[in-house]
């Protein structure tokens, strides 16, 4: 006997947008990623306050090819907030 019936679909998976998202296996940006739960954690999930600590993260994981290089506009960050954080 099949356990399949004539009405199911096929499942087909497609690839993601931007490509493969490497776990990070090493824990090379685990620090940022934590500092960055914590800061939700404690803002009650309020990211426009975590934002410095998500652009920690993200630089992490690009310095460290767990993630293709992207300008900060693309990912939702803009100049002024990149000078901020480097003045603090």
């Amino acid at each position: 006997m099949s356990s399949m019936t004539f009405s199911q679909k096929k499942f087909t998976p497609t690839p993601p947008d931007k490509g493969s998202f490497p776990l990070d296996h090493e824990g090379l940006c685990k620090k940022s990623m934590l500092r960055y739960m914590n800061c939700l954690h404690e803002k009650t999930d309020s990211n426009a306050e975590c934002r410095s600590f998500a652009r920690d993260y993200l630089e992490c994981r690009m310095q460290n090819n767990l993630m293709a290089r992207e300008e900060w506009t693309k990912l939702g960050f803009d100049e002024e907030s990149k000078e901020a954080q480097k003045e603090n």
